[in-house]
């Protein structure tokens, strides 16, 4: 893990500890590099509760009970479909705070879906306005690593904002 990552996982879960909040997250094409970031904090128990790798579309729906209609109505990388899976983690998990990600990190694009490059965040905080926050993001000069560094990264300063709130 390269410090820029390192130093913002600290900090969330520093903050999540000072506020006695909690995370999860629910991952596509970061395939879990969020909680990796953050259980590698000694004391990240305190503040992380679940993480789900929902790679495939199956697994969207499965286990974080994404309806295959949002899916195919709006594509598994939009800021709907992010927002269902990050209510569904923070309720599942009891979390007061999840993040999710879908993306598009390449080689290709299936028809009709978003191109290479394109990420999708959503943050929700319980209590707070369904979902808190939702973007969606476009780096299409960014190779794979590149981007899913760029998405971890993020990601940990969302959490990082939410729990300060």
């Amino acid at each position: 893990m390269d410090s820029e990552i390192a130093l913002a996982a600290f900090a969330a879960v520093e903050s999540l500890k000072l506020t006695g909040l909690t995370v999860a997250t629910a991952e596509s094409c970061t395939g879990g590099m969020i909680a990796a970031a953050l259980t590698e904090v000694p004391g990240a128990s305190a503040a992380f509760r679940y993480g789900w790798v929902t790679y495939c579309n199956e697994a969207k729906e499965r286990l974080l009970d994404v309806p295959p209609a949002l899916i195919e109505t709006f594509s598994v990388v939009s800021e709907p479909v992010v927002a269902a899976m990050a209510e569904s983690a923070m309720r599942q998990a009891g979390a007061d705070i999840a993040i999710a990600v879908s993306g598009n990190a390449g080689p290709g694009a299936a028809e009709g879906e978003p191109p290479v490059g394109t990420i999708c965040l959503a943050l929700t905080k319980r209590g707070a306005r369904k979902p808190l926050h939702t973007e969606t993001l476009f780096q299409p000069r960014l190779d794979r690593r590149q981007l899913r560094r760029l998405v971890t990264l993020r990601a940990l300063n969302l959490i990082i904002g939410a729990a300060s709130a």
